[in-house]
């Protein structure tokens, strides 16, 4: 019962993060469109004067409200974080020899949460189990998927354990690296290699628009 409601609680934070994501998006372009202040811009001008081409209070106010989102989506992805170790330890623990992969997708607004906890939880740990049994180790792993997006067009799967992206395989800033390789070969395929029960899987991915959010449809959680 423990491992179920700590399933539930995490996948609501999952749906919690998306929409907290959504507002910061928003936000951002709202900022960033053509003549704004962006996210850190002046708002005085070269003489010091207040902007008379921005409504400063609205600004302040956008600015204020995104660091609080920022600051509670750290919040919720280390909770996030915690909750997974506790359930991947709960399953090895219990049937580390009786995972099966269901290759589950997700469906929800942004990089959405799995449909299915128990189908999540056994992909991700099974793929947990055999990190050791390989030289290259993955550094990331994909633990949110959207229906319908590039990466699941492509051939990811939720639980994926990836060991290369593009040029990304290890070292620091991984996620500004992810980011930036999707951003310079959006409408490319990207080489990827991903480990899944096991097997390593050699995969081409290419990033590009499409009705969603981002240039994928995927989260990565670095490992």
């Amino acid at each position: 019962m423990v491992g179920t409601n700590l399933k539930a609680e995490t996948m609501k934070l999952m749906d919690q993060r998306a929409n907290t994501e959504a507002e910061m998006d928003v936000i951002i372009q709202r900022l960033c469109q053509p003549g704004g202040p962006g996210l850190s811009g002046n708002l005085v001008d070269s003489e010091g004067f207040p902007r008379t081409d921005i409504d400063i209070p609205t600004v302040r106010a956008d600015r204020r409200r995104l660091a609080e989102l920022r600051n509670d989506h750290k919040i919720m992805t280390e909770k996030i974080d915690q909750n997974i170790q506790v359930l991947h330890s709960a399953r090895l623990a219990s049937t580390p020899s009786s995972v099966k992969d269901s290759g589950v997708q997700g469906s929800a607004v942004n990089i959405a949460s799995p449909s299915s906890p128990d189908n999540y939880i056994a992909t991700a740990a099974t793929s947990s189990m055999d990190v050791d049994v390989v030289v290259s180790r993955p550094f990331a792993v994909i633990d949110e998927i959207t229906e319908a997006s590039p990466a699941a067009e492509d051939g990811l799967q939720l639980g994926d354990l990836v060991m290369k992206f593009g040029n990304v395989e290890s070292g620091e800033n991984l996620l500004q690296r992810l980011a930036a390789e999707a951003q310079t070969n959006q409408g490319c395929a990207v080489s990827m290699k991903v480990m899944r029960q096991g097997a390593i899987i050699n995969l081409q991915v290419t990033p590009r628009m499409w009705q969603g959010r981002g240039l994928l449809g995927c989260h990565f959680r670095i490992l």
